[in-house]
């Protein structure tokens, strides 16, 4: 898997003032890094109005709806750690938004490699309180 996942893709320690504020960043680093088309970041935010991204542990993960696929162009994550949380509606409240955009299918083996480290409660506390980007990189192990 070509992932684009280094230290441009990590923002620490920022805030916002809603959720979608939160996804339309994770979009833009994708959009920065090359990895997708503005009209992804649209397809983002349309997937949270139908379906929360929010996964709980106090992590959300954006991507496209379905359909959204051609405005991909390589596969990237995008990873925000938001120490005040974001809320994700119904008290779900986010620390860490990681955005994806995946290539063929990859978002899927993408989405569970990161909802297999989000299920740790330990590793998901590390980021939370991680205070350098290559401490997410080590956790993340993309």
């Amino acid at each position: 898997m070509a992932c684009i996942f280094d230290e441009d893709n990590i923002q620490l320690n920022i805030q916002f003032d809603n959720k979608y504020d939160a996804i339309k960043e994770a979009g833009k680093i994708l959009l920065n890094r090359d990895c997708i088309e503005p009209e992804y970041i649209d397809a983002m935010i349309e997937r949270e109005d139908k379906v929360s991204v929010y996964i709980g542990n106090g992590v959300a993960i954006p991507h496209g709806v379905g359909g959204s696929e051609k405005y991909i162009k390589k596969s990237g994550l995008s990873f925000l750690q938001i120490p005040e949380g974001i809320d994700f509606g119904d008290g779900k409240i986010a620390y860490l938004v990681i955005g994806i955009a995946g290539v063929d299918g990859e978002h899927l083996d993408i989405l569970a490699n990161i909802a297999v480290t989000c299920s740790d409660v330990e590793k998901v506390e590390q980021l939370k309180k991680a205070t350098t980007k290559e401490s997410v990189l080590s956790i993340l192990d993309m």
